[in-house]
C-alpha cells in the first residue's frame, strides 16, 4: 500500500524529478526525462515495481518522522527519531550536468541508529528487471536494454531476492553517503560526485535561484516553493514546463480517471507566464513563451493542447498493465489521448499568452504576429464548432461556454495588439467575429432561469471555468449575471469550502467515465480572484487562507482536494495549482502586480442583453 499522495515530497534537477516519502522511500522517479519511462514506480504499485528505501531498520514501528526544504532550496532533510537516537536524511538532485543524479546523504544526530537500505531497480515503469553486478571499483552496476545506474556507496551491499539490501549503523557526527546515477548502457559510467560537496553545491543553486524572487508580501514563503515547484517542472534544455511529475494519480481512489500529466499543456500558458513574469523570473517566462513558439509552429489546423517537453507531438497512450494503479486505481496510462482532442480555447490561451509578454516588455520573435494571424485564420472559420472543452471530457462533443469565450480572447488580444503595439491585421474583421461570438455567448449560454451562465449551450450544468469570464475581460465583474453567476458556484459547486470543476456523482460525470473527483484545487483560487475583483477582499482571504492549509507538510498541492477524506488527489505536484497559488498571493497583495486586474482587455465586447 503506498502513502497517502501528501506524504510525498519533490526532488528535481530540472529534467526530472523524483518522489520521496515520508517513510525514506523514494517511489517514484523517470530517468532521463519527466516522461521517461520510471525506475522506481512503486507509488503505481508495490515495492517490487521498484523503490530505493533508507530509513530506520528493527523497530521502525515507533520512529517519529519530521521534514523540511532547507531554506529556500528543494533540497530535502527527513528526520527519524528512534528509540536509539536521531539520524537526518538528506535528499536532492544536483542541478544537471552530464547525467541525472540521486544523492542521498545519511547523517547522525544522536546516539547510535540501525539503519536499512532497500534499493528495488525496475526499468521501464516497474516491468524489466536489470541485470545487477559489482563493478571492479566498488559500487553497482545495474544495466536492462538502454538504461544503466550505477550506485556508489561505502557501505557493503547484497542481494536478496532481486533486491539490493544494506544494514548499517549510524552514529552521531557520521554521514554516509549514496549517489545512484543514470546514464546511457552504450556510454562509459560518468565519474563518481561528492555526495556532501553536491548537497552543499545543490543547495546554493536552489538559494541563488529564490534570491531573485521579487513579491514581498505575507505569503512570500508560500509564493516561493511555488516558484520552487514550477522551476522543478521546467526541462530546462527547452523551457517546457510539465503539468505535473506524474502519472495516473487518480481523481478518486479505485476510480478510472487517471492520466498522464507529464507533458505541456498550452492551456497553462498565460497564467504561468503571469506568475513568473510577476515574481520575477523574466527569463524563465521568456523560455517558456520560445518553446510554445516552437511547439505550435506550422500548420495552424494542426494546433494541439499539449505537447512533450520537447515539443513532441505525439503522446500515444497506452496501459501499463503490469501495474496495479495508486490503491488499485487503474488502468495505469503513459501517454495521453487527449492530444488529438480539439479544444478551441488553447488558441485564446496562446493568443493572450503573447499578449502578455508585449505587455510584460518581452519582444517576441518576429515570427509571432505571422503564427499569430494563422492562428486567427483557422480559428475564424472554426468557433462555431462543438469541441472536447477546457476538461478533456471524452465524451460527445458539445459547444462549451469557455471555449467560445476564449475564442472571444483570441480576436480581442488580436485587436488589443494592433491598438497597442503597431501591428497589423484586418481588424475590421477581427472586430466584427469578435462581437458575433460575444453576441452569442450571452445569447445561448446564459440561463435566465438559473440565472447563470452554464458550462455549454444547452445544458443547465455549472461549470467553474467560467469563474474567467471577468479575468479574461468577456465581461466586468459588475455585471450581473457575472455575479449571479459567482453565486450560483458558491451555491452548488462549493464542497465544504472548495470548489469542483462541474456536478459530479459516482454514476455520471458527463463525460462518459464512471468514478467521482475531488474539489479542484485550480478553481478554488480562481474564486478567490474573483473576490479579489468584487471587492469581497475577506472572503478571498479567508479561502486563500484555506487552500494554503491543505498544502502538505512541505509546502506542495496536487491537482485535486477531497474536503471529507481530507486528503489530496490526483496528480502531483501540479502545475496548474502552484500557478494560482502564486497569482492569487499576487493579486492578495497590496503594492505587488496584480494578475486578475492586469489581464482583462480594455477592449472588452459590447454589453450583451
Amino acid at each position: 500500500m503506498p502513502l497517502r499522495i501528501e506524504d510525498y515530497a519533490l526532488i528535481g534537477d530540472t529534467q526530472t524529478v523524483g518522489l520521496v516519502g515520508r517513510d525514506g522511500s523514494l517511489d517514484w522517479l523517470c530517468f532521463p526525462r519527466f516522461d521517461s519511462g520510471a525506475c522506481f514506480a512503486a507509488l503505481l504499485g508495490t515495492p517490487e515495481h521498484g523503490r530505493w528505501l533508507l530509513a530506520p531498520g528493527a523497530g521502525a514501528e515507533s520512529v517519529q518522522t519530521r521534514r523540511r526544504y532547507r531554506e529556500g532550496s528543494l533540497v530535502l532533510e527527513t528526520t527519524f527519531t528512534t528509540p536509539d537516537g536521531t539520524v537526518r536524511l538528506i535528499d536532492c538532485m544536483p542541478p544537471r550536468g552530464r547525467t541525472p543524479d540521486v544523492v542521498r546523504l545519511v547523517e547522525g544526530v544522536e546516539g547510535r541508529v540501525p539503519m536499512r537500505m532497500e534499493l528495488i531497480l525496475r526499468f521501464d515503469s516497474g516491468s524489466v528487471v536489470p541485470w545487477v553486478r559489482k563493478r571492479p571499483d566498488g559500487g553497482l552496476l545495474a544495466v536492462a536494454g538502454p538504461d544503466a545506474v550505477t550506485l556508489d556507496t561505502p557501505v557493503e551491499t547484497r542481494g536478496e531476492g532481486l533486491t539490493t539490501v544494506a544494514d548499517f549503523t549510524v552514529a552521531k557526527g557520521e554521514r554516509v553517503p549514496f549517489v545512484l546515477t543514470w546514464f546511457p548502457s552504450h556510454e562509459a559510467p560518468p565519474p563518481r560526485l561528492d555526495a556532501a560537496a553536491e548537497v552543499e553545491d545543490t543547495g546554493a543553486w536552489w538559494r541563488a535561484w529564490s534570491d531573485r524572487c521579487t513579491y514581498q508580501g505575507p505569503w512570500r514563503d508560500a509564493v516561493l516553493t511555488s516558484l520552487r515547484v514550477l522551476k522543478a517542472l521546467t526541462y530546462a534544455p527547452t523551457g517546457g514546463i510539465v503539468a505535473a511529475a506524474t502519472t495516473s494519480l487518480p481523481e478518486w481512489p479505485g476510480g478510472v480517471r487517471n492520466w498522464d500529466y507529464r507533458y505541456c499543456w498550452l492551456r497553462d500558458a498565460t497564467f504561468t507566464l503571469q506568475a513568473l513574469l510577476h515574481a520575477g523570473y523574466r527569463d524563465e517566462a521568456a523560455a517558456w513563451r520560445d518553446w510554445l513558439l516552437r511547439s505550435v509552429a506550422g500548420d495552424p489546423s494542426k494546433l494541439q493542447i499539449m505537447y512533450g517537453v520537447a515539443g513532441e507531438r505525439r503522446l500515444t497512450e497506452s496501459e501499463a498493465s503490469w501495474l496495479p494503479g495508486y490503491e488499485g486505481s487503474s488502468p495505469v496510462r503513459l501517454g495521453n489521448a487527449a492530444v488529438h482532442q480539439l479544444q478551441l480555447d488553447v488558441h485564446g490561451e496562446v493568443m493572450d499568452a503573447l499578449h502578455q509578454t508585449r505587455r510584460g516588455g518581452l519582444s517576441p520573435e518576429d515570427v509571432a504576429w505571422a503564427m499569430q494571424k494563422a492562428l486567427l485564420g483557422f480559428l475564424e472559420g472554426n468557433w462555431e464548432r462543438p469541441d472536447e472543452g477546457l476538461w478533456e471530457v471524452r465524451g460527445p462533443r458539445q459547444h462549451f461556454t469557455f471555449s467560445k469565450v476564449m475564442a472571444w480572447v483570441a480576436f480581442d488580444r488580436a485587436l488589443k495588439g494592433v491598438a497597442s503595439f503597431g501591428l497589423e491585421g484586418p481588424v475590421a474583421r477581427w472586430r466584427h467575429v469578435r462581437d458575433r461570438i460575444h453576441a452569442e455567448v450571452c445569447a445561448r449560454a446564459w440561463d435566465g432561469h438559473r440565472r447563470a451562465f452554464t458550462q455549454a449551450y444547452g445544458s443547465r450544468k455549472l461549470d467553474a471555468s467560467l469563474l474567467l469570464m471577468p479575468q479574461v475581460g468577456f465581461l466586468p465583474v459588475t455585471d450581473p449575471r457575472v455575479r449571479d453567476t459567482v453565486v450560483a458556484i458558491e451555491r452548488e459547486l462549493m464542497r465544504d469550502g472548495f470548489v469542483a470543476r462541474y456536478a459530479t456523482d459516482s454514476q455520471d460525470n458527463g463525460d462518459g467515465l464512471p468514478g467521482g473527483e475531488g474539489a479542484f484545487l485550480a478553481c478554488s483560487f480562481w474564486l478567490a480572484d474573483c473576490y479579489v475583483l468584487m471587492g469581497r477582499d475577506a472572503d478571498a482571504r479567508a479561502l486563500f487562507e484555506r487552500l494554503l492549509a491543505v498544502r502538505n507538510d512541505v509546502g506542495l498541492l496536487s491537482e485535486e482536494y477531497d474536503p471529507v477524506g481530507r486528503r489530496l488527489l490526483g496528480n502531483v505536484p501540479q502545475a496548474f495549482s502552484h500557478v494560482g497559488l502564486v497569482n492569487t498571493a499576487l493579486n492578495l497583495t497590496p503594492g505587488q502586480p496584480t494578475p486578475a486586474l492586469e489581464r482583462p482587455s480594455d477592449l472588452t465586447g459590447p454589453p450583451c442583453g
